[in-house]
């Protein structure tokens, strides 16, 4: 699938993940390839994703690596969006 995320400044990352977790307001949750359609706030936390995935040099410093191999970005807030294999996070 195919994930996005922006901030208030750039394009922090844009490319094919094997999959997403976002921290909900109602709690963490994972979203896959055919995931149903969804739109969500997001409260602080860590953006995870998995898959063979390049960060801009540019905004390397703004991720780190989790301890199962993922690329996390941590986050204040945010609104997610997915729709047909399409996801957007919109990150402060």
């Amino acid at each position: 699938m195919y994930l996005e995320i922006v901030s208030p400044e750039a394009t922090l990352f844009a490319g094919e993940v094997t999959s997403v977790t976002v921290p909900g307001i109602n709690g963490e949750f994972q979203m896959l390839q055919n995931h149903a359609p969804i739109v969500s706030l997001l409260q602080e936390g860590d953006v995870k994703v998995q898959g063979d995935i390049t960060i801009e040099e540019d905004f390397q410093n703004k991720f780190s690596k989790g301890p199962n191999g993922e690329t996390v970005l941590s986050i204040v807030s945010g609104t997610i969006e997915m729709k047909d294999n399409k996801v957007i996070v919109l990150a402060d």
